[in-house]
């Protein structure tokens, strides 16, 4: 159990919600498999065994469940084609677009209760200590569908994005002109650069040192870094970006040796790696939000 990536959210302070409370307040958005006429449906699935919240350690993980049926866009299309030859052969002439509008929609009838389903799980890390959300996705886009289901879901769930004295971008710009990061982070081989009135205009290294003179010459000329690969004291990498997210983060070696324990089952495991993973960030995202001038709380 190891997020790959990270959207982060701050929880307000003295938040005092309790684990059998969002347990009860999740569970009436429970997750309910699609219908024979739904496209798609979501809920609060159990993370393991019949639990909507999992706690280990005082940390928090809860899911959101996702199923959505496969129906190719060409299928639909072939079977439409299919029945308007056969309105053209009874009546004599093509259907009209309102006639083909009610094709589809008796088509969609008929395919949907056949098709395929796909199921998977969105998860979501509560830090109640803390207070930090995070959620399991590349992008905030991808994270709405977690925040919409919480906010249908509970009572109150007054979340703020995270706001520090430096923006990440030009926290980032520094740290590679510099060719330093600062406190335990150090700076790997990828990174993104953007022109300021341009975002079009972009340059990108992979696997690339970043310690040349063109590096410097992008950011004299007005670029400035939007992804940033990082490694936090020799057990995290990640790359930052310049909206505060965080992408690949991946445990290294020395803490991958910390993994293997005396765990016997899938969940004994399960339980360990979550508890590996929360202790991490936990170290991780204030030693971030330093590094980046420290946080701005508001009211």
């Amino acid at each position: 159990m190891w997020f790959r990536n990270l959207q982060l959210y701050r929880l307000p302070e003295n938040w005092d919600m309790t684990i059998d409370q969002l347990s009860e307040q999740l569970g009436r958005l429970a997750f309910q498999p699609c219908g024979s006429q739904d496209m798609a449906s979501q809920g609060w699935a159990p993370v393991i065994h019949d639990s909507l919240v999992h706690s280990v350690g005082g940390q928090w993980l809860i899911a959101l469940g996702v199923e959505q049926r496969l129906l190719p866009a060409s299928v639909v299309k072939q079977v439409c084609e299919d029945k308007a030859e056969e309105i053209e052969a009874q009546q004599g002439f093509k259907p009209g677009c309102k006639q083909m509008k009610e094709v589809k929609e008796a088509v969609m009838m008929e395919l949907l209760p056949r098709a395929f389903t796909r199921r998977r799980k969105v998860f979501a890390w509560i830090d109640p200590k803390d207070g930090w959300l995070a959620i399991d996705t590349a992008s905030r886009s991808a994270a709405e569908p977690v925040l919409e289901a919480l906010h249908k879901a509970m009572d109150e769930l007054p979340l703020k994005l995270l706001n520090t004295e430096l923006s990440p971008g030009a926290a980032m710009t520094g740290w590679l002109a510099g060719n330093q990061a600062p406190g335990a982070f150090t700076i790997d081989q990828d990174c993104e650069l953007r022109a300021v009135t341009d975002e079009a205009s972009a340059v990108r290294y992979v696997r690339h040192s970043l310690e040349g003179d063109e590096i410097r010459e992008h950011i004299a000329a007005g670029k400035q870094v939007s992804k940033l690969a990082l490694t936090f004291d020799d057990k995290l990498s990640f790359i930052l970006t310049d909206k505060f997210e965080l992408k690949r983060v991946q445990p290294l070696e020395t803490l991958n040796a910390k993994e293997e324990g005396d765990a016997k089952t899938r969940e004994e495991q399960f339980d360990a790696d979550f508890a590996l993973m929360a202790g991490e960030l936990r170290r991780l995202i204030p030693a971030l939000m330093l590094a980046l001038g420290g946080e701005v709380r508001t009211v």
